[in-house]
């Protein structure tokens, strides 16, 4: 009887180590959009392909919309390794000392898509991600948002018209110089506060992808967007590096295969749902959509391109003169 007690106790035993080696690695993953933003869908197909591909060994956890942490909040938890997974937008890795990211917030640096991605996909690039080691992050990939639109409550057809005008921005000495450089007057603001701000009449105006813009329902608040591209708003998905050092091989091989498939699947949506939400947009009659002529496109590249140079000390005029050759650019 004891000797079948003994048995069924180790039996037990052998059960419950087994259930316990099955449970699944958690990662969980924190961001401050909305679930149905470009980032918001990336970080769910990131969910679905990385159970899938490593057969349930890995369950992320996505919590949206600042659920967990707001955007100053975030990085440390991830430092501190109570969330393994972000994707903060790259103006955030300035604060954390890693300046050079800040050159992506650099106004009119990239026309488009492509000379966008010639970067984020190419040796500086990579070489940008690798700064971050030194603060225990790893960096696996760069997802799109989309190039930023001025909006306020009255037109904009001039850098002119943003003169004195209270315009948030992210924490960013880049951003703030873009604004100056203007006449408008920078506020930092966490990305959850603004849908109230601009209500409350707190700050006038703020510039955004459309898709964040809509999203956040912030045209409810905003009577005019006009359509500048000035600025690129992209992210980093990264991920606490003692965490993923720590992982089997052959999981984290399967975690950059679907890392991999989701940023396809992020650059893809990023522009579709930015399109699709300009035109949701202009149907809700609330805000008003200005296109610039190709001259007042010019005379806002003109008035912000200076910003450049002024920033170069700060970013590094050797990066910055890489991201000119990479992409062909020319001041106006």
């Amino acid at each position: 009887m004891k000797i079948s007690h003994l048995m069924f106790g180790l039996l037990a035993g052998v059960l419950s180590c087994g259930a316990v080696a099955q449970q699944p690695i958690v990662i969980k993953f924190s961001h401050v959009v909305a679930v149905d933003t470009p980032k918001g869908l990336a970080a769910d197909f990131f969910a679905k392909r990385a159970a899938e591909l490593t057969k349930g060994k890995v369950k992320v956890e996505v919590y949206p919309n600042s659920q967990l942490y707001k955007d100053k909040e975030e990085m440390e938890a991830l430092q501190l390794g109570a969330v393994q997974m972000l994707a903060p937008s790259l103006a955030k890795f300035g604060p954390l000392g890693v300046r050079e990211f800040e050159a992506f917030d650099l106004p009119y640096i990239f026309d488009n898509y492509e000379e966008l991605h010639k970067i984020t996909t190419g040796p500086v690039g990579a070489s940008l991600l690798a700064k971050l080691e030194p603060k225990g992050i790893k960096g696996l990939a760069y997802w799109d948002n989309g190039f930023k639109s001025f909006s306020a409550n009255t037109p904009i057809k001039t850098p002119a018209d943003l003169k004195g005008k209270k315009m948030r921005i992210q924490s960013s000495k880049v951003l703030e110089e873009e604004m100056r450089t203007i006449g408008a007057l920078p506020q930092v603001m966490a990305f959850s506060e603004v849908y109230q701000a601009l209500q409350t009449g707190v700050v006038d105006g703020t510039e955004n992808p459309i898709s964040n813009l809509y999203t956040q329902k912030m045209h409810e608040v905003q009577k005019h967007l006009t359509l500048t591209d000035h600025g690129y708003l992209g992210y980093a998905v990264i991920v606490n590096k003692k965490f993923w050092e720590g992982l089997p091989a052959d999981v984290r091989g399967q975690l950059e295969t679907a890392m991999k498939e989701s940023t396809t699947y992020a650059n893809k949506i990023a522009k579709e749902q930015n399109d699709k939400d300009l035109e949701s947009v202009k149907k809700s009659g609330k805000t008003q959509v200005y296109v610039p002529t190709k001259e007042e496109r010019e005379a806002f590249k003109k008035a912000l391109t200076p910003v450049h140079a002024k920033m170069a000390d700060r970013i590094g005029k050797e990066l910055i003169q890489s991201i000119y050759k990479e992409t062909g650019f020319t001041a106006q």
